[in-house]
């Protein structure tokens, strides 16, 4: 690791990456755990549902592993991670209130994350802004 992976690796759990780091992880036990429930229970019930929210703890899985990682590789595919992740929330929230029918019960992303005190929907907003922050400039390249 070159001294400036290590600053990037730093700077991506200091601070406010720990807060996000920490948020992560919770996210990632609420929405596994929940979708392993709801899939291994009544799966029958809303298949569409459960499965995207075992996808979001999947996302925030793979987010939280990558803040904790570091280094210029791992910020890379978190930012990519987390637009992706801000776009399913968008995607699925507006999905919900104009046809709510298709969900039978609620998502992790159902209603912008309202159920989830609208973390899913706050939460890739920091990260994102978070992880841009932690790039390294030209000058520095």
């Amino acid at each position: 690791m070159t001294s400036g992976e290590a600053d990037v690796s730093r700077r991506l759990t200091s601070g406010p990456g720990t807060l996000l780091v920490w948020l992560y992880g919770v996210m990632v036990v609420g929405a596994v755990s929940r979708s392993a429930v709801q899939i291994s229970t009544e799966f029958d019930r809303a298949p569409l549902a459960y499965s995207l929210s075992a996808v979001a703890g999947v996302v925030y899985g793979f987010i939280t592993y990558s803040l904790v990682r570091g280094g210029e590789t791992a910020r890379k595919a978190a930012l990519v991670c987390c637009v992706a992740e801000l776009l399913g929330v968008l995607t699925v929230g507006t999905w919900t209130l104009v046809e709510p029918s298709a969900f039978p019960d609620a998502t992790v992303w159902s209603d912008f994350g309202m159920g989830y005190l609208f973390i899913p929907v706050l939460l890739p907003l920091s990260a994102i802004y978070w992880l841009r922050k932690g790039a390294p400039t030209k000058d520095a390249a």
